[in-house]
């Protein structure tokens, strides 16, 4: 970094622009919260809704910067390492989409795990993009999967020479990391661009003991939300680029193409404060969170029948790093799923989960937290696994399930936009679905547009819907009509 990282020129000049007390003839109309609901002003305050303003002159604008808002991108592309940084009020997944749409045309083919955000297949729907889907590696331990390993991509480079992307995620969603960098050595010998999901990692950039960050590992564009760690509102993120294989003005058009008009000035002053301080305290608020995190993990694994995901015994290359402050914590042994727990937490102790599962809660831990909000969710788990022990005969067993990968027989897109009817989920074995099914967090689809549904798929959606995790994507809410294609037809290789 070799920029003032100490300078915030957005967020500055908005506070100097409201303390003017320009008279306002533009939106928003409530006009610094004048013709606002009184309580709902109130609850905000007068001051936050001072600079929620709009594009104009002396504000910079999102979709052609030039000014303070080109300014702060440049000091967030400095302080990512990155070479280009664009600011997203679409949250991640607009920039996700963005990134994708920016290298993708229809009908070429773009490598990435099967285990993605519905944000990525939305995009390959958006470009018209061919998915060459990589299996991730599924802890048969903790019942989730993790990211996919070099090999696999070797293998699908091999095979897909003329791919115009490899797509990974790094952190998943459980904190694990792949070796993001012999990936992209290997993807940039085909001269082809590696796109990185790092909407669980903003804080790996700042800390040697955490994984390799995109840009660090040479990743061409990394989607990074700042809301989610980064200490930005909700809905704030950034996407960094840098190299030759992508050009930055494709890239600023498609944000533009996907993002509002009416940009959120909160939402940009956000970021350029959240990169102020993960810029100036990033490693020193990145160790109070692994320190607090280890600390969490040693008191919740002396619990009985209770474990947390760690690094101590490598199961496989995918395997390759963890970020410690992603908490999972499996509750199988205790004879009950991870939605009871957090179901048990919420309405017994007062605490919010980040998700559930079937085995497991997963738990964000930040510089935000202290020793006692940690103290307090380990004392409460363990008052939750005492009552469970007492009882004669656990509620149910819990055998750790992994879905079904289906087949893909038909393009994403195609299959979206393709003439369909709606028939029971029960009756649809062997159908090509026409919409996605996921459990939301993390939106990793069960099923999406062009796959076959088994009745494995079947039973896994109708088993999770069962015990209360929210199942969505279906338009019908009730979970039991599903949208399938009316003619089937097959992919082309």
């Amino acid at each position: 970094m070799t920029m003032n990282q100490a300078h915030t020129p957005l967020f500055d000049a908005l506070v100097a622009h409201a303390a003017t007390k320009p008279l306002q003839f533009h939106i928003p109309g409530h006009k610094c919260g004048a013709g606002m609901d009184m309580a709902f002003r109130q609850f905000i305050g007068d001051a936050a809704l001072s600079i929620d303003l709009i594009n104009i002159a002396p504000l910079d604008d999102l979709h052609q910067p030039s000014g303070i808002i080109h300014e702060a991108q440049r000091l967030a592309a400095d302080a990512f390492g990155a070479e280009h940084a664009f600011f997203s009020v679409q949250g991640t997944s607009g920039a996700i989409q963005a990134m994708i749409m920016a290298v993708c045309r229809p009908g070429d083919k773009i490598i990435l795990p099967r285990n993605v955000h519905k944000s990525v297949m939305s995009a390959i729907i958006f470009s018209g993009a061919r998915p060459v889907f990589l299996s991730p590696t599924m802890d048969e331990t903790f019942g989730i999967a993790h990211g996919i390993s070099t090999r696999a991509v070797q293998k699908a480079l091999e095979r897909h020479p003329d791919a115009k992307a490899v797509f990974v995620i790094n952190p998943t969603y459980f904190g694990i990391c792949a070796n993001l960098h012999e990936i992209v050595t290997l993807a940039h010998a085909y001269r082809i661009p590696v796109l990185v999901d790092e909407a669980h990692g903003v804080h790996i950039h700042f800390h040697e003991a955490l994984p390799c960050s995109a840009m660090q590992a040479g990743a061409d564009m990394a989607a990074t939300s700042v809301h989610k760690l980064g200490g930005s509102l909700t809905q704030s993120s950034v996407l960094n680029v840098q190299g030759s294989l992508v050009d930055p003005k494709r890239v600023q058009t498609m944000l533009s193409m996907l993002t509002t008009t009416s940009t959120s000035y909160l939402l940009l002053a956000s970021l350029d404060a959240a990169r102020r301080q993960l810029a100036l305290h990033g490693r020193a608020l990145a160790q109070k969170s692994i320190d607090l995190a280890q600390e969490a993990r040693r008191l919740l694994c002396a619990l009985p029948q209770i474990s947390c995901l760690d690094l101590v015994s490598p199961r496989n290359e995918t395997l390759y790093d963890m970020d410690p402050t992603k908490l999972t914590i499996h509750v199988r042994a205790l004879g009950m799923t991870g939605f009871e727990m957090e179901t048990l937490l919420r309405k017994q102790h007062g605490i919010e989960v980040e998700m559930s599962d079937m085995y497991n809660i997963l738990c964000i831990i930040t510089p935000a937290d202290t020793p006692v909000t940690i103290h307090r969710l380990v004392d409460a788990i363990h008052a939750i696994a005492q009552t469970q022990a007492q009882r004669s005969s656990p509620i149910h067993a819990v055998t750790v399930k992994n879905p079904h990968i289906p087949t893909l027989a038909l393009a994403p897109r195609d299959a979206f936009y393709a003439m369909t009817e709606s028939i029971p989920l029960e009756e649809a074995d062997g159908r090509i679905i026409a919409e996605f099914i996921m459990v939301y967090p993390p939106g990793i689809p069960i099923l999406l547009p062009g796959e076959v549904i088994s009745q494995q798929n079947i039973a896994y959606i109708q088993e999770q819907t069962l015990i209360g995790l929210p199942v969505q994507g279906l338009e019908d809410k009730t979970n039991k009509m599903v949208k399938v294609i009316v003619e089937q037809r097959a992919i082309e290789e």
